[in-house]
Parts: C-alpha cells; structure tokens; sequence
C-alpha cells in the first residue's frame, strides 16, 4: 500500500498552540455570536440586518474561518486539508443559511464534511490507499498494516458524526445543537484520538527503528 509521507514542518512542531488557536478559534466565536447576539446587535446595528442569533453567529463563523486560513498559510505557508475543505463548506451553507433565511443549511455543515472526509478515507482503502495522513498532516509513521486500521477507525468515526450531528439538530433546540457542536463533538473526538494511541504506538516506524537500534 502506498502511504503518505507527509511531516509537519518546522514552524508547526515550533507553534501546536497556535496551530490549535486557529482549528478552534472559529468554533468557539460561533459559540460567543449566538450566545451574546443580541449585545452584538445593539453594539454594530450593522448585524441586525443579517437576521437572528444563529445566522448572526454563522457570519462570525465564516469570518473567522476565512481569517484562521489566511493566518495558516501566512505563517505555516500551506493550508490544512482538513479545515480548508472545512471552510469551504462553512463559506458555502453559511452564505446560503443567511441569503436565504434557512438555518438547516449551516447545522447540516458539520454532517457534510464528516460524511464526506468518511467516505474518501473507508473509499481510499477500496482502492488500497490510506489518506488519513494527508487529512491530518501526519506526525507520525505507521507500517501498512497500521494505516488501514487507523483509516478505518477514523472513516467510521467521521460517519458515527455525522449520524450524530443530524440526530441532534433534527431533534432538539438551537442552543443544545451550538453547545453540541462545541462542547460535544470536540471531547468526543479527543477522547477517540487518545483511544487511537495504542494502535498508534504499535505500529509506529520510528519505534520499530528504536527497537531496531537497541
């Protein structure tokens, strides 16, 4: 199977702060816009105009993903394969959440890239490929055998969310889904990836190159 071989480069191993600021930074000011929309309105009458809390907070949104990419390539001098498709369906449904006064299309965002980045991980395996290291700009090696398992996981992961986006914004309010979105899907992912580690760890070529030193 032919793998990626894609490193971080040295101005991400130098900033992973940064790097998290601007993968999370536009998150939580979806969070704050639909949280604080009304002061937002009163303060810049300007955002009246858009609509109510939710399309207000889908503007900040897609503002603030349009600035962490622009930062990403400023200063990590390419952009993440991840957040950029990303934000291009953020720029997409947002633009026509607000045109058209419809918020299905901003809370159906999160179920349209999850189900798409899961379908091309579990579709490369198809044809004996693993892309999971292009997804994430891997910082780590893996042997064959541990790219199609981690590919996998990561293909059904992304799909187990995207079932889940829509059962939470079909069935319940405005405000349970923007916390979901926030504060649910990001510890659900965390905690996914830590349980990754052993696999990682196993399968790892520079632990293989350790061992083989010893």
């Amino acid at each position: 199977m032919n793998q990626p071989n894609q490193q971080p480069t040295e101005t991400e191993k130098h900033n992973p702060m940064l790097k998290m600021v601007l993968e999370l930074g536009p998150l939580l000011v979806f969070f704050f816009g639909n949280l604080r929309a009304e002061w937002l309105a009163k303060q810049f009458p300007a955002l009246t105009a858009i609509g109510g809390p939710l399309f207000i907070a889908t503007a900040l949104f897609m503002a603030a993903t349009v600035l962490s990419l622009i930062v990403s390539k400023i200063v990590f001098k390419h952009l993440p394969i991840m957040p950029f498709v990303s934000g291009i369906v953020v720029v997409i449904f947002g633009s026509l959440s607000i045109w058209l006064q419809d918020e299905t299309f901003i809370k159906m965002k999160p179920t349209i890239v999850n189900a798409l980045f899961g379908v091309v991980l579990l579709g490369g395996l198809l044809f004996g490929r693993s892309l999971l290291g292009y997804v994430f700009n891997a910082a780590f090696q893996l042997d064959d055998e541990g790219w199609r398992k981690l590919t996998l996981r990561w293909g059904i992961f992304f799909l187990f969310l995207a079932v889940l986006n829509e059962g939470v914004w079909r069935n319940f309010s405005d405000a349970v889904w923007v916390n979901f979105k926030v504060w649910g899907t990001m510890p659900i992912t965390i905690i996914f990836t830590l349980a990754q580690m052993p696999l990682i760890m196993k399968h790892s070529l520079d632990n293989k190159a350790d061992e083989g030193t010893q």
